[in-house]
């Protein structure tokens, strides 16, 4: 039986750790060729090789997606090594750490340095990396290569409610008007562009550790502030992720969804 994206090559960014290496082998385990893209060469290498070793067709790249031609690169590995491009998940993100001990910096705690390094991976990073995308979907329907592609981005739920840091939660509302506008910019082109927005993940975000001795209990307090009562894992959100990229959502563009366990839809009441 073929998986969802069968055949189908993709550029995945962000795919050193957590998310991205979930999405990575997840897109490979339904079909998909993919470039595992990520500013860590070593950890996107890693990845790859997970991929392989699991029968996934994989390779890996460095890659800033602050940096336009770096995100070219990756768009022109998946050419070089797959023949095309059929996605591209702009998933890499990034956040300002917090305060040990204190959690979140509030705005006015935030260095110009770190909130400029913040937008430009969270905003222009998703945004070169759609157009080195569509560049390339153009190309290919030019060249008579079949026309349309899928383009995903990581926004969060952050971007859709007051939730998880100013600085962070107004980059990923950029991703999420981003994600509209763009849309219906490309409809014509039949390139799809959507977002999934996750809420609490146990990833190396914000400076946590998957691998900590605490995990049980840091994931027992995300569930809580979930209606179903439990983190999200980031195979939840590669799963949508790989949906909305798939032919099961032809029809479907200019979404933000979220993988929040109900938290964007309200707050949980009674026992």
């Amino acid at each position: 039986m073929d998986g969802l994206v069968q055949g189908k090559v993709a550029v995945i960014t962000g795919a050193g750790s957590g998310l991205g290496r979930a999405a990575v082998l997840l897109f490979c385990e339904h079909g998909a060729k993919v470039v595992a893209a990520d500013i860590n060469d070593a950890n996107a290498e890693e990845t790859a090789k997970m991929a392989q070793a699991a029968g996934g067709d994989a390779v890996a790249i460095g890659c800033d997606v602050a940096d336009p031609a770096s995100v070219d690169a990756a768009v022109a590995k998946a050419v070089e090594a797959f023949g095309r491009l059929d996605i591209i998940y702009n998933n890499a993100g990034i956040t300002v750490n917090p305060i040990p001990g204190k959690g979140l910096k509030s705005l006015v705690d935030c260095e110009p340095e770190e909130m400029k390094r913040v937008e430009d991976v969270n905003i222009n990073g998703v945004i070169y990396g759609s157009q080195a995308a569509i560049r390339q979907f153009e190309k290919q329907a030019e060249a008579g290569q079949g026309s349309g592609g899928a383009i995903v981005s990581t926004a969060s739920v952050a971007g859709l409610m007051g939730y998880g840091g100013v600085l962070y939660g107004t980059t990923k509302g950029a991703v999420v008007q981003f994600t509209r506008a763009l849309a219906i910019e490309v409809a014509g082109k039949g390139i799809r562009v959507n977002a999934v927005c996750p809420a609490g993940m146990l990833t190396h975000y914000a400076g946590m550790d998957p691998d900590s001795e605490h995990k049980d209990r840091i994931l027992e307090s995300m569930g809580k502030a979930h209606p179903l009562g439990k983190a999200i894992e980031p195979r939840d959100t590669a799963s949508a992720a790989l949906f909305l990229c798939s032919d099961l959502a032809s029809n479907i563009t200019g979404v933000n969804l979220p993988v929040d366990g109900g938290l964007f839809a309200g707050r949980k009441t009674g026992a």
